[in-house]
């Protein structure tokens, strides 16, 4: 069963669905199993917990 996670900032749950689908149809054309064999976990990290170049992306905003 191929695990997918996405770490990123915050997203709609709109967008959520269709970034699960999105990874799942590309999952399912590279492996070729059925859509129930993949799992997508969705992370989702608040600008002030992630760093980038010794700065928080909070304060780069």
């Amino acid at each position: 069963m191929p695990v997918v996670t996405v770490d990123g900032g915050h997203l709609d749950v709109e967008k959520k669905r269709q970034l699960c689908r999105e990874i799942t149809d590309a999952l399912a054309n590279a492996y070729g199993l059925p859509r129930s064999a993949y799992v997508v976990l969705i992370r989702e990290n608040e600008a002030e917990n992630v760093g980038v170049g010794g700065e928080l992306i909070c304060d780069r905003e």
